[in-house]
Formats: structure tokens, C-alpha cells, sequence
């Protein structure tokens, strides 16, 4: 039976401290969030969560068409991987119903790195305060509300995040504050060269998702899936794509 086959799922590495910075992207680079509520929405599956599986978040920052997170998992009874899909599916389904639209929201599988020593720890968490500074949206991450820089400051108990654990390893909020300021080239999670492949390694690439030569037989709707799939994968250009898989060009430059 013709079809999509699924590429064998490499095995995340397992976290020993127990802390990972998690990412999740927008399908096709689709806006996650479109509007305050939406925003508030996400923060607020990030609290069911936390209520059902026992984890602790250090840092978070929602930007329009990415997350990034920086949390612990605190149980043996649950993997990573259980903490995410209790926060994406509700958001996905909500996101969904809201804008009248069906599919993925997110882009493939989150992307995870193990965090296993302080000074990692702390490039991690500025990284992720960062982001919106470096995007050019705010002039100071004070003026970011989708991040949870600001919560250090803040000394409520109904904090999403748990801030005592970083602030006790610093003289006080002012040498925080300057070291979350701090200029730096941190890539973390987010930094990822694509790799570039010859024509034989993408062919090969491509025939573990797809038959080659019955890509022309498919309607055009399951054809367009294969074809975003295989670039997803690789990343490849749609002029190499074009090459390899024998496809015109101008269908790979049309699909968004």
C-alpha cells in the first residue's frame, strides 16, 4: 500500500539532572499565538500540566511562532514527553475551534536538549529571556509580557515559575539582573546549521518517506504532504528537491 512511511524516531537523551530546555515551533512557521488571549490561553495549559504531572519551570518565553521553555521533570511516572502533549493538544484543540482550522499547529515533534550543569543552566535561562530583545521587538526584556523574565521580579505566590531556586544563587536581584542583560552569541536550542546533502544521501532520504517513482501517481493534496515532509526532514532546497525527486520546481516553489 502506497503511503508516508515514518522515519525511525531517534531516542531523546535522557536528562540526569532532569531539567531540558524544550522548543516547539508553528507548523510552516505559523503564528502559534494571534491575539492576548491566545498568549494567556498557552500559559494557562502550561498550569493544568502542572497540575496533573509534577514538573517545574524555571523560564519560559511564548514568541509569536515559538516557544521555548526551561523546566524540570520532578516524577519517574512521567517522561517529557507526557509534560508536552498535556500542554499542546488542549492549545492545539483550542487553537483549532477558535480560527475554524484543522491539522497540526506545531511543527513535528518539539525539540528537547538536556541541561546537566549550572553554567549550561544559566546560558539557558538568559537565552530564553533573551529572545525577544534580540528579535528586535522590545528594547529591554522588562517590556516583554510573554516571558517569564518578568516573574523574578514579582514576589507573588501565583508565579507560574519557581524563581527561588536561581535567585538563591545570586548576591541579589540587582547581580541577576545584570547578568540576564549581560551582552553574548549564546545559540542554544533555537541554532541549528542545516545540514546539506548530497543527492544520493537526500534520495535516500526521501525513499524511506516515499517511493520516488510513484510520487507522480499521487493526488495532489497526498503528493503536497510527502513533499512537505521531505523538506521538513532535510531541509533541502527546493532546487535540490527538484532534482532529486524529479518534481517541477515551480509545484515545490508554490507550496507554502
Amino acid at each position: 500500500m502506497l503511503g508516508v512511511m515514518a522515519m525511525a524516531r531517534t531516542a531523546r537523551e535522557k536528562s540526569e539532572t532532569g531539567i531540558y530546555h524544550v522548543m516547539l515551533r508553528g507548523i510552516d512557521k505559523r503564528k502559534l499565538f494571534l491575539s492576548y488571549s491566545d498568549y494567556h490561553k498557552f500559559i494557562d495549559y502550561i498550569r493544568k500540566a502542572k497540575d496533573k504531572v509534577e514538573f517545574t519551570v524555571y523560564a519560559y518565553c511564548l514568541m509569536p511562532n515559538h516557544v521555548h521553555l526551561l523546566l524540570k521533570k520532578r516524577t519517574v511516572s512521567y517522561e517529557l514527553g507526557d509534560i508536552m502533549r498535556r500542554i499542546t493538544v488542549g492549545y492545539a484543540q483550542y487553537h483549532n475551534i477558535k480560527n475554524g482550522r484543522t491539522g497540526h499547529l506545531f511543527q513535528n515533534r518539539y525539540k528537547s536538549e538536556v541541561v546537566d550543569n549550572d553554567a549550561y543552566f544559566f546560558t539557558v535561562l538568559r537565552y530564553i529571556h533573551q529572545n525577544p530583545l534580540k528579535a528586535g521587538m522590545v528594547k529591554s526584556m522588562r517590556e516583554y509580557k510573554w516571558s517569564s523574565y518578568n516573574d523574578y521580579f514579582n514576589n507573588s505566590n501565583n508565579k507560574l515559575i519557581e524563581s527561588t531556586f536561581v535567585l538563591d544563587l545570586f548576591k541579589d536581584i540587582k547581580q541577576f539582573e545584570m547578568f540576564m542583560n549581560e551582552y553574548n552569541e549564546d545559540k542554544c536550542l533555537a541554532y541549528n546549521p542545516p545540514k546539506r546533502y548530497t543527492d544520493k544521501e537526500l534520495q535516500e532520504i526521501a525513499s524511506s518517506l516515499v517511493t520516488i517513482n510513484d510520487l507522480g501517481t499521487l493526488d495532489i493534496e497526498t503528493r503536497n504532504k510527502v513533499l512537505k515532509d521531505i523538506k521538513e526532514t532535510t531541509g533541502a532546497s527546493n532546487r535540490q528537491l527538484s532534482r532529486v525527486l524529479n518534481i517541477g520546481r515551480g509545484i515545490l516553489d508554490s507550496m507554502k
